[in-house]
């Protein structure tokens, strides 16, 4: 299994617009990819009004991931309709895999 982790920052306000979109959006077209295991979405707000914004899917394997993401497995897939969302995202991806898992 493979995480791929993915961060960005919005703002206290955005959050929950950008919540919706994964929820709307994003979820439903990853369901249906091969190899899907689950996401999660993080969310840590700071002081200043910013949210740091966490996303973690999980996958199967690499060749599961160029189902979503292409060629270019560390290129960061982003919507032109979840861009306004965010105040700062990055560009790149990192995977890790999953040496342990729980479940409860």
């Amino acid at each position: 299994m493979i995480a791929r982790v993915w961060s960005a920052q919005t703002t206290k306000e955005l959050a929950p617009a950008y919540a919706e979109h994964v929820r709307e959006h994003v979820l439903p077209t990853v369901r249906d990819l091969e190899g899907y295991a689950g996401a999660m979405l993080m969310n840590r707000p700071d002081a200043s009004g910013a949210v740091e914004v966490i996303v973690i899917t999980i996958w199967q394997s690499l060749d599961a991931i160029r189902g979503f993401a292409g060629a270019d497995l560390e290129s960061a897939v982003v919507s032109d309709e979840a861009k306004p969302l965010l105040t700062r995202f990055d560009r790149r991806v990192r995977h890790y895999e999953l040496a342990l898992k729980e479940e409860l």
